[in-house]
């Protein structure tokens, strides 16, 4: 069986028309957001998820679609974290109605070839978030083919995206986990050299894990946000009252040395744009690193070192970009993450971006159609980055090497 990487693919059981009449189980990742009456605000996750099912409908398989969908407590449905708002989405986005069946892991119930069916939320399952053992072997009894097309879950050992994989009969990746374990080989695994990664964010410490990981792969790394500061403070910059972390100064200090031992570097900033207060109306300076007054919260990259990050940028081959520069939801310090977006844009290296934050800045920017690959996967695109293994990976490889 061909395999994408490690894997085997969901597409490649469709190409080798192994998939007609068959019992297929898919895992994915229908988690959208709901306003306060419950109705569903964005159905991107849902729309990304429709080419697995109706590739596998048109081939003639008998469907069976779940997902996770809030936080609900186990063994106690709750109608607020019920599957019925997307069940209603997915219907009209399937033109076809698409029942949805509580109590449904001990089977009973027929699921015909060439029809569709919504398994409710997983999440609801003894034992789902455990992985346990005798939930995964009754669900892997439900299928023919267990297909995982949920990277967003990828890193989590649950009973429907670990589990399961271990006894179905046929486990394999689906198109979204497939070209998202595809994207991020490329960008990390074997890369074009430079390799540039751009890391913004709040705090060090969210991301400690991820700087130390990159400053051993990459040429460039460009740090933003409150991370930039607490590398401004390990060189020695001033920066006022700015977000910060002074703890971990030392450790800012060593992804520096690490870095430079390799012969690579960590962009420190020569200007920023500074304000006294963080806010939609609070006037914005631009000031050299070395003039950071003592009331000066620093909000922003400065445009000369925008401007150079930039042309760093264009001579990179891969570039990796997880969290905005500055507070870009703030026009007057949105400017250095504009900058930085539009020069990945247009930049001809393999770029791949994630993180919720990252994807509403290109989204502000109207960049989505220029970069190589977005990865919808959240904590799981984190977890990579950090050098992490993601287990609904690592056991679909498992099955492809047994």
């Amino acid at each position: 069986m061909p395999t994408t990487g490690t894997v085997h693919t969901l597409s490649a059981l469709l190409a080798g028309g192994d998939v007609a009449g068959q019992r297929v189980f898919i895992r994915a990742d229908l988690n959208v957001p709901r306003d306060a009456a419950g109705e569903i605000t964005d159905d991107t996750r849902i729309r990304a998820s429709l080419p697995a099912i109706e590739a596998c409908l048109q081939a003639g398989a008998a469907v069976m679609v779940t997902s996770h969908l809030g936080r609900p407590v186990e063994g106690e449905p709750d109608p607020r974290h019920s599957l019925a708002p997307v069940r209603r989405r997915l219907s009209a986005l399937l033109r076809r109605e698409v029942p949805l069946l509580s109590s449904w892991v001990d089977g009973g119930f027929q699921v015909p070839p060439g029809q569709v069916v919504l398994l409710e939320n997983c999440r609801v399952n003894k034992g789902e978030k455990g992985n346990c053992d005798e939930l995964a072997q009754k669900m892997a009894r439900l299928c023919d083919i267990y297909v995982n097309d949920a990277f967003g879950t990828a890193h989590r050992a649950e009973a429907t995206t670990h589990g399961i994989a271990r006894y179905a009969p046929i486990a394999c990746a689906g198109p979204l986990l497939a070209a998202e374990i595809e994207a991020l080989g490329r960008a990390l695994g074997q890369p074009a050299r430079p390799l540039a990664a751009i890391v913004g964010g709040a705090k060090v410490s969210t991301k400690l894990t991820i700087l130390k990981s990159l400053a051993g792969k990459v040429d460039q790394l460009i740090v933003g946000g409150g991370i930039a500061n607490t590398f401004m403070l390990a060189s020695g910059l001033k920066i006022g009252k700015s977000l910060a972390e002074a703890a971990l100064v030392e450790e800012a200090r060593a992804i520096i040395d690490m870095m430079a031992a390799r012969g690579a570097s960590v962009a420190i900033p020569v200007d920023v744009v500074c304000a006294r207060e963080c806010s939609a109306t609070a006037g914005a300076a631009v000031k050299r690193a070395e003039d950071v007054a003592d009331d000066d919260m620093i909000l922003d990259l400065g445009p000369r070192t925008a401007a150079q990050l930039a042309g760093q940028i264009k001579t990179a081959g891969t570039i990796v970009w997880n969290g905005p520069v500055g507070v870009f939801e703030f026009d007057q310090f949105g400017n250095g993450t504009r900058v930085l977006a539009e020069a990945i844009a247009a930049s001809p290296a393999f770029s791949i971006a994630g993180g919720g934050d990252t994807l509403a800045a290109i989204a502000r920017y109207g960049i989505a159609g220029q970069l190589g690959y977005i990865s919808t996967g959240g904590g799981a695109f984190l977890e990579f980055l950090e050098g992490g293994k993601l287990p609904a990976v690592d056991v679909l490889a498992q099955r492809a090497a047994a």
